[in-house]
């Protein structure tokens, strides 16, 4: 069962404790073998900031601005045996982060403690900017605990141009080395977790943690440092069990591998910088080389993580 919560406000998204609540029932596809109903808890406004999700655990806690939400659950996956995601500041700040805790209320990293792989062939994928939004949001791999906060650029909060049409996010225990030039892009990483644009239906939540199926990879340019854009598709998805590679995406989206390569291709050209460029001649590449991407960011980040590559950009290792 998914709780869903709407509230809104006169003075503040969360300012009044006045909300009202509907209940829906949803199906998981389960871990590995397991097959049963997931639960889910939503907080939704007007803004997609106020939005944040996470499904899949034993118990979820919800907290934003003092107001508390707390739902027993039993997830039909699972990372930990309880899960916390608390979202603290005021939404459409600086100061607005989404942190996660374990049952201990310990503090957790969405980049270094949620698994990449979930041992059945799909992956986790973590959202950070559900699909038909703007706000850049991303996890702040330089802070302690890595929450996802809104990018800033020029002291402003950063926002796209137009919304995006994906949901996007990240791979946790990934990472773009920019110490790596790869050998047939003739550029180094971008210094971030791997990105994934998810081509489903369905408009994620912030914060979520979903098991999506690898299909492709594209190998942008962006401002001369790889940045790799792996598409993948969430497995509750209606059309999940029909895409498995590139050319099912051309069958059951059609034209959809094209409107990825503009939007990323153009999107700070408003903003009067160029397009970006991509490599292996704009096309994007099979489910079999997104995994060796995959496969390859993740050997990287062990590195960084273990000591065994110098952890020169300060990143925050915890």
């Amino acid at each position: 069962m998914a709780a869903k919560v709407l509230f809104s406000s006169s003075k503040g998204r969360f300012a009044r404790t006045t909300f009202r609540a509907s209940t829906t029932m949803r199906y998981g596809r389960g871990y590995g073998a397991r097959s049963e109903r997931s639960s889910v808890l939503v907080a939704r406004s007007s803004n997609p900031l106020d939005s944040l999700y996470v499904r899949g655990y034993s118990h979820l806690h919800f907290r934003t601005h003092g107001t508390v939400f707390d739902k027993k659950q039993s997830g039909s996956w699972r990372l930990f045996s309880s899960f916390k995601a608390e979202a603290s500041g005021d939404a459409d700040s600086m100061d607005f982060r989404i942190f996660f805790k374990d049952d201990a209320s310990k503090t957790v990293s969405p980049w270094h403690d949620i698994p990449l792989k979930c041992g059945d062939g799909t992956f986790n994928f973590v959202c950070e900017i559900p699909k038909e939004t703007s706000a850049k949001m991303e996890v702040a791999t330089d802070e302690a605990s890595t929450p996802i906060k809104q990018d800033i650029k020029k002291g402003n909060l950063r926002f796209y141009p137009y919304n995006i049409n994906w949901n996007y996010g990240l791979f946790p225990q990934t990472w773009e080395d920019p110490g790596h030039i790869d050998k047939d892009c003739e550029v180094a990483g971008d210094n971030d977790p791997v990105d994934v644009v998810e081509i489903g239906s369905t408009q994620l939540q912030m914060g979520g943690v979903y098991k999506v199926k690898v299909l492709g990879v594209y190998a942008m340019i962006d401002d001369g440092e790889l940045d790799w854009k792996v598409i993948t598709i969430n497995v509750d998805d209606p059309k999940a069990d029909k895409v498995n590679n590139v050319e099912d995406i051309e069958r059951e989206f059609p034209g959809e591998l094209e409107k990825i390569l503009i939007w990323f291709r153009d999107y700070k050209m408003p903003d009067g910088k160029p397009q970006n460029k991509f490599g292996y001649n704009n096309k994007c590449l099979d489910r079999d080389f997104a995994l060796k991407v995959i496969d390859e960011t993740h050997e990287f980040y062990n590195n960084l993580k273990s000591g065994a590559r110098e952890n020169t950009e300060e990143l925050s290792l915890v």
